[in-house]
């Protein structure tokens, strides 16, 4: 007996009308019901393994103008600095043969739409801490697919971009903490092998543990300073 699918099934995703930040026209984009986002485990550069592999919620956090190309997420200010949007209009828009992200997307569409917003993150001039976002998350998608080079390809993006951030402080006022960018830089250079910088930036967390923080980090930044050295010592052996 053929059981038939209840049309009163809610989807777990909804439809959001989005106004672009450039060309200030709306457009639909679709985004996950936070009830259908469950988050199995954790790697330890904070990628998020999702119970149900066709619901992630990583393929839907850029928004993708299809009038304009202009692509953008949340935390992109909605300020354009003089001569910048003739730059993009320029560099992005006329150049935009225009498709729809509209829908359930793809890998392949979802690594699309990451690379689009870093383009246009760039040539805006967005924060270091919202470009890493960007790269570490495409980073993540790479891996899901085994893509090695791709993977550290922007991994070693995102580890300069929160380098940057760090030097500059930019993440300040965001959802990143000072504790969160450093574990991030030493995280991301210990995949990447630069175990100098790993070490140096985790030793900076234990060392700033007397001042309080957050533990759950600091845990785990002592963690990956002993899996440094154990890394390093099967190199050198």
């Amino acid at each position: 007996m053929i059981k038939l699918q209840k049309t009163n099934e809610i989807s777990p995703f909804y439809e959001k009308k989005v106004e672009c930040i450039h060309c200030q026209k709306t457009f639909p984009s679709l985004k996950v019901r936070s009830k259908f986002i469950k988050i199995e485990s954790t790697e330890s550069d904070f990628r998020p393994i999702y119970s149900d592999e066709n619901i992630n919620a990583l393929f839907y956090n850029v928004f993708v103008c299809e009038h304009c190309g202009f692509s953008f997420t949340e935390d992109f200010s909605k300020y354009f600095a003089p001569g910048l949007k003739e730059i993009i209009e320029e560099r992005i828009t006329k150049k935009w043969i225009s498709r729809s992200f509209h829908g359930e997307r793809s890998l392949s569409q979802a690594l699309q739409a990451y690379q689009l917003a870093l383009v246009c993150g760039n040539l805006k001039k967005e924060k270091f801490v919202t470009l890493a976002g960007l790269a570490i998350r495409t980073a993540w998608l790479y891996r899901s697919i085994h893509n090695e080079n791709q993977e550290l390809r922007f991994i070693k993006i995102a580890r300069d971009l929160y380098l940057d951030s760090f030097s500059t402080e930019d993440y300040a006022g965001t959802g990143m903490s000072h504790t969160r960018i450093l574990y991030m830089v030493a995280e991301l250079s210990r995949r990447m092998g630069d175990f100098e910088n790993a070490t140096r930036f985790f030793s900076k967390i234990i060392e700033n543990q007397r001042n309080g923080g957050e533990v759950k980090i600091i845990e785990m930044a002592k963690a990956q300073w002993q899996l440094v050295r154990e890394e390093r010592d099967q190199i050198t052996s």
